[in-house]
């Protein structure tokens, strides 16, 4: 649930207590739009800016992890080539599911591709869905939204930096902005918990997709008021 100090700062810049919030994410990566229309919209960000968290643990990946991978694969070859059973070493059985699935999929076989994800708005970057995510990370480097519900808006937040616990930060603002005439959230209250999702439906026709619900509570809670 999200600390009192959040909603704290939430009924200072609305004014008034939210009827519902949440702390959410797209639930996709933000497609690569048009040259011309990133262009237009002042070629932001389309990516978040990793904590510094993140950038140490691919310091120890590369330095610790990546030596470990090189030896182990070193040892495979090693082993295939003494035993004349390619992958029968080592990690054997895991080779030879690769190498039949890549048999299967040779002779016509069920192929275990799985298709691109699908763009987390309708497509059109020209209508309000699309406008909000030229300007995600132009608004705050970091992917995550508080969505507040009132009586008669919608409003979305960010906070200015990258945290690791949104639902702790108390110095978000608003970012976007709409009445219940231009805007509603939808979504389904009995989706599996973790895997919950929820749009955003504009007067123009959009959609914005929004997953990766923070607190259990609030996104019960924010699930079962949209749905009513």
């Amino acid at each position: 649930m999200a600390k009192r100090k959040v909603r704290r700062r939430a009924r200072k810049i609305l004014g008034e207590d939210p009827i519902a919030l949440v702390w959410c994410e797209l639930h996709k990566p933000i497609p690569a739009p048009p040259k011309e229309v990133h262009r237009a919209a002042g070629k932001g960000r389309l990516k978040s800016r990793h904590h510094w968290l993140v950038y140490a643990g691919a310091v120890v990946f590369f330095f610790l992890v990546v030596p470990y991978i090189l030896l182990d694969k070193f040892v495979e070859r090693l082993g295939a080539a003494l035993n004349r059973e390619r992958g029968w070493w080592r990690i054997g059985p895991k080779r030879r599911t690769r190498e039949a699935n890549a048999n299967a999929n040779a002779d016509g076989g069920p192929a275990d591709d799985t298709p691109p994800p699908d763009a987390p708005f309708d497509g059109d970057w020209s209508l309000t869905a699309g406008r909000l995510l030229l300007r995600w990370y132009s608004d705050s480097p970091s992917k995550t939204r508080l969505i507040l519900l009132t009586r008669d808006h919608i409003h979305v937040a960010a906070s200015p930096g990258r945290r690791l616990s949104p639902t702790a930060a108390d110095d978000f603002r608003t970012v976007a902005e709409f009445p219940l005439s231009e805007a509603r959230a939808e979504g389904d209250p009995n989706q599996p918990r973790g895997y919950a999702t929820f749009k955003l439906r504009f007067s123009d026709g959009s959609w914005l997709e929004l997953g990766h619900l923070t607190g259990p509570s609030d996104a019960d809670h924010f699930l079962r008021t949209i749905s009513t």
